[in-house]
């Protein structure tokens, strides 16, 4: 049987997660955001999107397909605009690190994982084979 249970394990992933949510980049990821609903220009735009995103429903709906087009064009221009502002680089630069940290504990505890398999089923770590497989060899001598 084995030492630990699914619960364990959760309230580990807990413990980490706790940790995660005190890093740097965590850190600059919050105050970014704050900063963003805090700029009076990002919400303007960002008013203005969402009036032109219902706009383009209705357009859609009722197969205004030229109206349409112009209400994505000035939507993207938005967007654009929108991503110029430096504090949103800023914003999507912290996301990227926050992601990034995530999935490196993600891909740390899975190697880990796996090569524990490996190694307690006296398999080939380098070869990234388990004991099973290694030691059933090919018609071999055991």
């Amino acid at each position: 049987m084995g030492k630990y249970t699914k619960t364990d394990i959760l309230n580990k992933a807990d413990e980490l997660a706790k940790m995660i949510a005190e890093t740097e980049e965590v850190d600059f990821f919050k105050k970014a955001e704050a900063q963003i609903n805090e700029n009076q220009r990002v919400r303007e735009l960002i008013a203005s999107m969402k009036s032109l995103q219902k706009q383009a429903v209705n357009f859609q709906h009722y197969g205004k397909t030229e109206a349409l087009k112009m209400v994505e064009a000035k939507i993207e221009a938005i967007e654009q605009e929108i991503d110029e502002i430096p504090i949103v680089q800023e914003f999507k630069q912290s996301q990227v690190d926050v992601n990034d940290l995530l999935q490196m504990v993600a891909s740390s505890v899975s190697n880990t994982v796996t090569d524990i398999i490996i190694e307690s089923t006296g398999g080939d770590v380098l070869r990234g084979e388990t004991g099973s497989k290694v030691n059933s060899g090919s018609g071999g001598c055991h």
